[in-house]
C-alpha cells in the first residue's frame, strides 16, 4: 500500500514542481529545466527531485543555485498541491541521464567504426585451414579404412 502511495505522491510532486518552475519561480539564474523524476522515501518524509538543464556548465551551476534558493517556496507549493499532513523535504539532484546517453552513443559509434574496419579487412580474405574442415562418413580415409572408422584392434 505505501509503495503505491509513494509512487502516486512522487508523480504528483513532479507535476507540481515542474509547473511551479515554469510559472512561479522568477529567478533569472534558472535555466531551461526539465524535471525528469521524483523519488519519495517509504515514510513520505523526503523527496529527491531529479532534473536536467539545457546549457553549458555555467548554466547548470546557476540553475542549481536557483533551485536551492527556491526550495522553500517549492516545498510550500508541494504542500498546498498535495494536501498531505506532512510535506516532504525537497532535495534537487542533477540527473546524469544525458551524459550517460552521450557516453553510450560514443561507445556505439566506436563499435560501428571497428566493425567497418574489420569488414574492410575481411574483403577478399580466405578462411584459415581446409575449405571443408569436417569429416565425412562417406569419404574414405587415407589409411584405407572404410567409412572413416578406426581400424579394429584384436587382442
Amino acid at each position: 500500500m505505501s509503495e503505491a502511495r509513494a509512487r502516486k505522491l512522487s508523480e504528483r510532486i513532479q507535476e507540481i514542481v515542474a509547473e511551479a518552475l515554469e510559472f512561479k519561480v522568477k529567478d533569472p539564474r534558472l535555466g531551461f529545466v526539465t524535471v525528469t523524476d521524483v523519488r519519495v522515501t517509504a515514510d513520505l518524509r523526503e523527496a529527491t527531485v531529479f532534473y536536467t538543464v539545457l546549457g553549458d556548465e555555467q548554466a547548470q551551476t546557476a540553475t542549481a543555485a536557483a533551485l536551492a534558493s527556491a526550495r522553500g517556496m517549492l516545498r510550500t507549493e508541494v504542500g498546498q498541491g498535495t494536501g498531505i499532513k506532512f510535506t516532504p523535504t525537497l532535495e534537487f539532484v542533477a540527473d546524469a541521464v544525458p551524459e550517460t546517453a552521450r557516453h553510450i552513443e560514443d561507445l556505439l559509434e566506436a563499435a560501428r567504426e571497428s566493425d567497418q574496419e574489420i569488414a574492410a579487412r575481411s574483403t577478399g580474405a580466405d578462411f584459415a585451414g581446409e575449405p571443408d574442415p569436417y569429416r565425412r562418413v562417406d569419404a574414405e580415409p587415407e589409411d584405407g579404412a572404410v567409412g572413416g572408422a578406426a581400424p579394429a584392434v584384436e587382442g
